[in-house]
């Protein structure tokens, strides 16, 4: 076993491709609800800000342009209710899950370090623990944490895989606790346009920090709210000082969002129309879905907000998987997610129409 395997679990999603291969095997085609990967089309918009930009010779910048700053820094006054933000306070990245995954060696964290992620959790956050050496440790309630050794504490808000939604006096309560011990907070904020249930709001609202950014930064993606996933657009914004020592790293690390992507974020953020009509896909596609979920026996947890319904029949969520997977369906198993959601399945909504109301006939 090479010293990089050791350090690192199994990919989760190559415990699934049985299953998919069952599904697919269905005589009407597989029906993938397995992943979050967008499926509607770039807006037009987007992608004539792309081309537009397409004869770009030159090296860009890892901070990106001063256009692009501007349209970081706009956006996150406009939706976030970030006050008072700089172009030091904004970051752009190479989608949000490289920067996850690396955060901690970027930082500089290792042996005897500790990082803290949500007890069910996207599995990148223990992976870049893992990466830099450091222990990865899981919560409940970030303030029962020893913060002894703790270095980084990732909130998910909406949560991925559960939808659930912190409100504002948890996020409040939990950045004045990090301060209190100088803990580094990263917010991993990449559902916030999709909230359903709940109206999730951002650690950079001066109801959650007071105004400062000091030991907050957070973390925003446009995979979800403008189908970028394929062109991997994400940014961060919060504490300048920690942002420029990443600048510093990114830059000997050559990690540069090309230019016409750069381009083509300045578009997405400028516009919320395309955000509303994409919600409106997702709205009914989810609605149908949790109908036709609940119809056939399931219990859906949470779920307020994000791209994905926490469903569960209260018996282990392989057997689930499997009983899916004949029916043509493939979903995810929640123990990707941590050892508690051993009983429930995650359940997405980024399928065409077409592809859902498949699902919505099969599971009745």
């Amino acid at each position: 076993m090479s010293a990089v395997s050791a350090r690192l679990p199994v990919f989760p999603w190559d415990r699934l491709e049985p299953f998919k291969a069952t599904a697919a095997a269905h005589p009407d085609g597989i029906v993938d609800l397995s992943v979050g990967t967008p499926v509607d089309p770039v807006p037009e918009l987007i992608r004539g800000a792309l081309r537009d930009a397409a004869d770009s010779p030159g090296y860009p910048t890892v901070w990106g342009t001063p256009a692009l700053r501007d349209a970081l820094t706009g956006w996150c006054a406009r939706r976030l209710g970030a006050t008072g933000l700089e172009h030091t306070n904004v970051l752009p990245v190479v989608g949000s899950k490289e920067l996850v995954a690396w955060l901690p060696t970027q930082l500089g964290l290792g042996d005897g370090d500790r990082v803290a992620f949500p007890r069910l959790a996207y599995p990148t956050y223990e992976v870049g623990a893992r990466l830099a050496g450091a222990e990865p440790v899981v919560y409940d309630r970030p303030d029962d944490l020893d913060p002894r050794g703790l270095r980084l504490l990732w909130l998910n808000s909406p949560s991925n895989p559960t939808g659930r939604v912190l409100d504002r006096d948890e996020l409040r309560a939990t950045v004045a606790w990090a301060r209190e011990h100088g803990v580094l907070i990263f917010s991993d904020e990449c559902y916030l346009e999709l909230g359903w249930e709940a109206d999730p709001v951002s650690v950079l609202h001066p109801d959650i920090c007071g105004g400062s950014y000091e030991g907050i930064v957070a973390v925003h993606s446009l995979s979800k709210r403008s189908n970028l996933a394929g062109y991997r657009a994400a940014f961060l914004a919060g504490d300048p000082a920690v942002l420029g020592e990443l600048l510093t790293v990114r830059k000997h690390g050559g990690m540069i969002v090309p230019a016409p992507v750069q381009a083509a974020t300045v578009a997405a953020l400028g516009d919320d129309a395309h955000v509303a009509e994409q919600r409106d896909r997702y709205a009914a596609r989810r609605s149908a879905l949790r109908g036709a979920l609940e119809a056939s026996g399931f219990r859906i947890e949470h779920s307020e907000a994000s791209l994905y319904l926490w469903a569960t029949r209260d018996e282990p969520c392989w057997d689930t998987v499997g009983d899916l997977s004949r029916r043509g369906i493939l979903v995810a198993p929640g123990d990707f997610y941590g050892p508690a959601g051993e009983r429930f399945v995650r359940v997405a909504f980024t399928a065409t129409d077409e592809r859902v109301a498949e699902a919505v006939r099969r599971l009745g």
